[in-house]
Parts: C-alpha cells; structure tokens; sequence
C-alpha cells in the first residue's frame, strides 16, 4: 500500500519545531549536523525542500531525535515504540516537581465511569488556584467525571532518550457554577478545547494526592 502524501515543508516545520523545543539556534545544529546554516534554514523554510537520507540521519542526530519522527513516519503510532535505555532509572517526583511539570495549562487524561465501563479521556487542562480544571459538555464523556472522585494524568516522552515522566492527581470532580469561578478559569484558558465544539462548562478536580514519577538514562 502506498504511503499517504504529506504536505510540502512538513520536514522543515518539524526539525524547526524540534530544534526550538531543544532551545538550539540553526548555527548549533548546523554545526552538530556538520551542515551549513544556510542550508538548514533552505530546510526549514521552504516547501520544496526534499534533503536526502544521509543528511537527515546527521540532522536526526544533531537533534536527539529519529528519522522516523522528522519524516513524520511516526505520526500514527503511540509514543513510546523504541528500546529502553541502556541503564534507566525510576524515581518519585516530589510535589512542588509534580506541580511545576503540571505547568499552568496542557493536554491530560481523566478517568470516567461510562454505562459501558471505565473509560480514559483526553482533556484540554487549567491549573487554577491549585486545582485542575477542563471544560466540557453536558452529556460528552469527559463530563461523566463531575461528582465522583476522579483521577487525572499527564506525561511527556522523550522519544529519542527513551526517558519521561508523568504525573497523576486524584481527587473529588463537581462542576463549577460560581459565575465568579468560571469566569477565572476562562481567562486563565490558554486555549479552547482542542475537540471544538460547544463546551462551555467546566469540571474542577480539587487534589487530594499528587505523585509523579520520572526515568531517567543514567
């Protein structure tokens, strides 16, 4: 079966992606990749760039990253498919870490009950006022949290180093109806939920534990 058509500049669009989120300037990768700077903003910016094998193997490199992942190749499969690292190691997160990786916004999961059994939702997340917060729908999944105890989770992978973490909070989930409450959470939203649609109703979960846990590559 052939492989499906990607958009032009999607290469250039991720490896500037990738070296922004590594806080790298061209002139760094380029010297990493053994390239010029030139070249590699010709990559990042035009659509009709088309680099060769060889030298996305050397850019792959330069970026801690795969081939796979700057082709896109990846897009459709879960995080996560590559080896262990060679000695890694598990540690507790302590709870102001557990909190500064929950950031003040992001994309989570919750846990819900459904007439058809458990169930775990992506949710766009507001940290406000030490609670976590989404909005949703009346009658959509996610809303199925409010007035239960609920647990909700986030996590990042590094897919090059193998490493990661993830952080889990768990408390009681009821709607927000202060108008006063809502209307904090709406300005502290950094973005409308990603599902669109119209939910503008928001689901507060109040912590009773947070824990966290971290790999490492030593």
């Amino acid at each position: 079966m052939p492989e499906p058509t990607r958009n032009a500049g999607d290469i250039g669009r991720r490896v500037a992606a990738r070296r922004e989120e590594l806080g790298l300037s061209r002139e760094e990768v380029a010297e990493r990749a053994g390239t010029a700077a030139d070249y590699l903003r010709y990559v990042e910016e035009r659509p009709t760039a088309s680099p060769g094998t060889s030298f996305l193997i050397r850019l792959a490199g330069a970026l801690e990253t795969t081939v796979a992942r700057l082709r896109g190749s990846d897009a459709d499969l879960p995080p996560g498919i590559g080896q262990a690292a060679y000695h890694p190691e598990l540690t507790e997160l302590a709870n102001g870490e557990c909190w500064a990786r929950l950031s003040t916004h992001g994309v989570g999961r919750v846990s819900v009950s459904t007439p058809e059994g458990p169930a775990i939702v992506p949710v766009n997340y507001t940290v406000v006022d030490g609670a976590v917060a989404f909005r949703t729908a009346r009658g959509a999944t996610p809303a199925l949290a409010a007035g239960a105890e609920a647990a909700f989770e986030v996590d990042h992978i590094d897919e090059a180093l193998s490493e990661g973490w993830s952080v889990l909070v768990v408390g009681r989930a009821e709607w927000v109806t202060d108008p006063a409450a809502t209307g904090r959470l709406v300005s502290a939203a950094a973005s409308a939920p990603w599902a669109g649609g119209d939910r503008d109703l928001w689901v507060r979960i109040t912590p009773e534990r947070v824990t966290g846990r971290r790999i490492t590559a030593r």
